[in-house]
């Protein structure tokens, strides 16, 4: 089947040391079965990138290390106002011939789909925490505590959205994973894209909460299928990048809990996060 170009879609990755990564990227959208009619590398590190060519490719330089959600938002800002959907993804991300375009169908046909999400895969075939429900204190107890010992519990059930009904090609999610994802760039500019108080990690949590409170859906669909090799570009600060998942996690926590009343709680929330942080870093 001929490849055709979409002429409102447009796929935004942002890039920090991630020239192998990227390129693999680049070869799976020449390979899919809908060609964005822009692609906006945002580069956090200002490396020399050497890429395939692809039609529509523009590398463009950050004026900093802005971050994960600072760079995609970077790059949203650059494309060309006929652009109506984005595919925000990681750059260690490949996508399956058919994906862009299952996305697209689902998220054309439920006009208030603000996100709509495929199904991620690792390298090993096992699928990648792709959509989840919102995390809660009562929730996320549960699961850390029983994930690993009751498998059926009902607060891993919850977080997974294994309760929730799913309708035809996909199924309502309180948030998707932010590394690769279809946004109506509509209702992302809306809401200010992602807030850029998250470095990296949890700034897709906080979109997909903001998404819902403006009345937009997050849909999870996993007929489109995309493979996620790994954090290339943190595994080399692996420490560092544990410090930031923690603060980035008390952050969205602490907002959401943000009561005067609440204080113990984000008290509790910042030394539990803090000893955890201290713990996963050693060695």
């Amino acid at each position: 089947m001929a490849q055709r170009v979409d002429q409102t879609l447009a796929v935004v990755t942002v890039s920090y040391h991630s020239q192998d990564a990227l390129s693999d990227l680049i070869h799976s959208l020449s390979g899919s079965d809908v060609a964005p009619v822009a692609t906006v590398v945002v580069d956090n590190a200002r490396d020399a990138l050497e890429l395939p060519e692809f039609d529509g490719l523009d590398v463009v330089q950050a004026p900093g290390n802005l971050g994960y959600g600072g760079g995609v938002n970077y790059g949203v800002g650059r494309l060309p106002r006929t652009v109506e959907w984005v595919l925000i993804s990681n750059p260690d991300v490949t996508v399956q011939a058919s994906a862009i375009d299952v996305m697209l169908d689902v998220a054309r046909a439920q006009p208030d789909a603000g996100a709509v999400g495929p199904r991620i895969l690792e390298v090993t075939g096992e699928t990648y925490p792709s959509a989840r429900e919102l995390p809660s204190l009562r929730t996320g107890i549960g699961h850390a505590l029983l994930a690993n010992l009751w498998l059926g519990n009902p607060w891993t059930r919850r977080y997974r959205g294994e309760n929730r009904r799913t309708s035809g090609r996909w199924r309502e999610t309180g948030w998707l994973s932010g590394s690769c994802l279809l946004v109506r760039r509509e209702a992302f500019e809306a809401i200010g894209g992602f807030d850029e108080s998250y470095f990296m990690y949890f700034e897709d949590v906080d979109l997909g909460a903001r998404l819902a409170q403006e009345g937009w859906r997050n849909l999870y669909v996993p007929e489109a299928v995309v493979t996620h090799s790994g954090a290339h570009s943190t595994s080399a600060h692996a420490s560092a990048m544990r410090q930031e998942h923690h603060r980035s996690a008390y952050l969205y926590l602490s907002r959401k809990y943000r009561g005067w009343y609440l204080w113990p709680l984000r008290l509790g929330l910042r030394l539990a996060l803090a000893a955890r942080s201290h713990l996963t870093s050693r060695g």
